[in-house]
């Protein structure tokens, strides 16, 4: 690519919504630690390089510092907070310990004009932006100029506008600097002069140019689940080398209510892609029974995937690789900013070791790209809507959404019909895409009610729905009344076998998403 820009990590906790924000301008980017390997860096070619923000102080010793090779490519800098600071160290300025520290929102009184401002911010105006500083710059590197201030800091962006160096001390990238994403893009587009022409169709053809190239005339074995990630990289890669791709779907007996059936119509009939589907639902029930603690049902669940899999997968013929839906998130959140220029994926990523039990080489199309970008890439490849933009769902599927009791068939055709309704009420509502993820929960607990004239004794059942933005943190989904009383009536009503529900309100933390 020749229009690409490298972020610098110094462990900002917000270092992937930079990219996410470099990205939504159109220009392709990529994390990297602040002290990667320079050779590598310099291989990038990067067109501008942005230092992100951190956790640690440029006035005690040992801490973080401007790579050196990041001045020699002579390249537009954009400085963030720790990165701003970091970037006026290394060329002479001086930062200190700060009396007057910010957390949280504050007022940028804008003195001066910049390329960074241009189109968004004029002279003599107050913005409020988003800042997290303990430390601040007190003196500015010859060249630079002040541009804006705030009242913790006297240097809150600065200007050289002829090496083309910039320094904010607040956050551009989080939505609390409601200009931010205006003022990254103007660094990208107008000071760095990226194109902005990265689009999911650019990708796309690149994505299998670079398949094709790796496998060559060999084999690759996909394991098919039906979420977002697997679908998407089975079709990239089927359209990439056709029949030499073949997709495992195990089917474990705990997915939603009409979920096996459609994929097998999508990817078998739809796609015409090799599939393998095993109903392997007999197997786990086998191995859940009598299982209660949440730990020891995942173990289980993870244990016979994996051998019902490779059974599977051997079945199909060799295959020299392994096809993963491993996304960017997931690289960037496995390389300690402080790890230097080595990157290891996160292992729950790894389908148990199969790799390495299967002697496999891996192909991992999706690495560079973020959920939403995985979606956009699954519309470019034409998977239906129910697939592309369906909720997360969990690899045990729904026997973690039936906490503290044993798995039956008799539980999850009771959950099913519970959930399917509940999903069924969302959409009709407009509200399935304003919601990261909602689904019922079959409780362990059964309740007394009264139905017609007759006294009922049956399971009571919690319904979950909540917003994210990447599913680390998360807020309950506001319903109004009615809504709730809309659904709870079609699942007393409809669903043999329970007869309460419950809405969870609780947030993330101190809650987790999934009950189990």
């Amino acid at each position: 690519m020749d229009d690409q820009v490298l972020i610098l990590d110094f462990g900002s906790q917000v270092t992937q919504l930079i990219a996410r924000r470099v990205r939504e301008a159109g220009v392709y980017c990529e994390v990297m630690p602040f002290n990667t390997d320079p050779e590598r860096i310099e291989a990038f070619h990067p067109k501008a390089i942005i230092f992100s923000g951190g956790p640690a102080s440029l006035t005690g010793e040992d801490t973080p510092r401007a790579p050196q090779i990041a001045f020699d490519l002579a390249v537009p800098i954009l400085g963030i907070c720790y990165g701003q600071m970091a970037l006026c160290h290394h060329l002479g300025g001086t930062v200190e310990t700060s009396d007057h520290k910010e957390f949280g929102r504050a007022l940028l009184d804008v003195k001066d004009g910049c390329a960074l401002f241009d189109g968004v911010w004029e002279p003599e105006s107050q913005h409020q932006v988003w800042m997290s500083h303990g430390d601040r710059v007190v003196s500015l590197p010859e060249g630079f100029r002040v541009v804006a201030t705030s009242a913790g800091a006297p240097f809150a962006t600065f200007a050289d506008d002829d090496r083309k160096y910039y320094g904010v001390m607040y956050h551009p990238e989080v939505v609390h600097t409601p200009d931010g994403a205006r003022l990254l893009e103007n660094f990208v587009r107008k000071v760095a002069r990226c194109t902005g022409t990265w689009t999911m169709a650019a990708f796309k053809d690149e994505a299998i140019a670079k398949i094709k190239a790796q496998v060559g005339s060999g084999h690759v074995i996909c394991g098919l689940s039906g979420g977002v990630d697997s679908s998407v990289a089975a079709a990239l890669i089927h359209e990439a080398i056709g029949d030499q791709l073949t997709c495992v779907f195990v089917d474990h007996g705990l997915l939603r209510q009409g979920e096996a059936e459609e994929v097998v119509t999508v990817f078998r009939d739809r796609f015409n892609m090799r599939l393998v589907h095993e109903d392997a639902s007999d197997l786990f029930l086998g191995g859940l029974a009598d299982k209660t603690d949440p730990e020891e049902k995942r173990k289980i669940i993870g244990g016979l995937f994996i051998d019902v899999f490779q059974e599977a997968a051997t079945k199909a013929g060799d295959a020299e690789f392994l096809a993963q839906g491993t996304l960017y998130p997931d690289v960037i959140e496995s390389v300690s900013f402080s790890g230097g220029p080595s990157v290891t994926i996160k292992s729950h990523h790894n389908v148990g070791g199969l790799p390495e039990k299967m002697n496999l080489k891996l192909v991992e199309p999706l690495r560079e790209l973020f959920k939403d970008e995985v979606r956009d890439l699954g519309r470019e490849l034409g998977l239906p809507e129910s697939i592309v933009g369906r909720h997360p769902f969990p690899g045990p599927g729904l026997a973690i959404r039936i906490p503290g009791q044993p798995i039956t068939r008799e539980k999850l055709e009771i959950l099913r019909k519970a959930d399917a309704i509940y999903l069924d009420e969302i959409r009709k509502a407009g509200l399935y895409d304003a919601i990261w993820q909602a689904f019922a929960v079959l409780l362990p607990v059964r309740t007394v009610g009264v139905m017609g004239d007759a006294r009922s004794y049956d399971y009571a059942c919690a319904l979950r729905a909540v917003t994210s933005t990447d599913g680390m943190t998360a807020d309950s989904y506001p319903f109004d009344h009615t809504f709730l009383s809309q659904v709870a009536t079609r699942i007393i009503n409809e669903v043999k076998g329970i007869n309460r529900v419950t809405y969870d309100a609780t947030s993330k933390p101190p809650g987790t998403i999934e009950w189990e």
